[in-house]
């Protein structure tokens, strides 16, 4: 099987763990292409609301790992750019997650 991705090892180690051996392409950007233009057979990558997939007339299929971003400044830059780290949190603070 082919699987088209960004994170080879991620998707490597997933597939060895199923037992199964696979070919994988790496890929930057618009991985949902890969199937359709017949260069993988899947794709691994992350997926946060899953539109561009049914775009493509793709579906998950399973889920490797949920994943979260963060923010994180240490000491020294949050003493001298505390305001600025304060305005970026307020910004991310008001994005609407639901849409």
């Amino acid at each position: 099987m082919r699987v088209a991705t960004e994170f080879p090892n991620i998707a490597q180690n997933y597939y060895s763990g199923l037992g199964r051996e696979i070919d994988i392409i790496t890929l930057r950007g618009s991985l949902e292409l890969a199937p359709v233009l017949g260069l993988s057979d899947v794709i691994v990558d992350i997926v946060e609301t899953g539109t561009t997939l049914r775009e493509n007339n793709l579906s998950v299929m399973s889920v490797i790992a949920e994943l979260s971003a963060r923010l994180i400044a240490n000491k020294s830059a949050y003493k001298f750019k505390g305001k600025k780290i304060n305005e970026i949190i307020g910004r991310l603070a008001s994005i609407d997650t639901d849409n």
